[in-house]
């Protein structure tokens, strides 16, 4: 199974008081590949260092970039289908880009795409 998440959802998922906290459970499982782009890491990398220290963000990411159930693609096509919040695009090319099964968010943007 592949899985874009959301920037938003990775900020839920590091609380471990967080139901989203399940997210980094399963990712250790291995029950997943974990779908990241460039564009989405430095997104993540932005987001992280505003809320938490440069450290922290380092040790946030660290773990789910160096493990084997990560894949880095580059989507290959800019669908454009969100345009409420077009920085959110970058989820969903990817998502189609790579066929992925699922694209997590919290983020009522992504719902033009029911």
């Amino acid at each position: 199974m592949k899985v874009v998440v959301d920037t938003n959802y990775l900020l839920e998922s590091i609380n471990r008081k967080r139901p989203a906290y399940n997210l980094y459970l399963v990712f250790q499982e291995l029950k997943f590949d974990w779908v990241i782009s460039n564009e989405i890491y430095l997104e993540y990398r932005e987001v992280l260092t505003k809320f938490y220290s440069e450290d922290t963000a380092e040790y946030v990411l660290c773990r789910p970039l160096n493990s084997t159930n990560v894949v880095f693609q580059e989507p290959y096509f800019k669908w454009d289908l969100i345009q409420i919040d077009s920085s959110d695009n970058k989820f969903v090319d990817l998502a189609i880009s790579s066929n992925d099964d699922y694209l997590v968010t919290n983020d009522k943007h992504f719902h033009i795409l029911k």
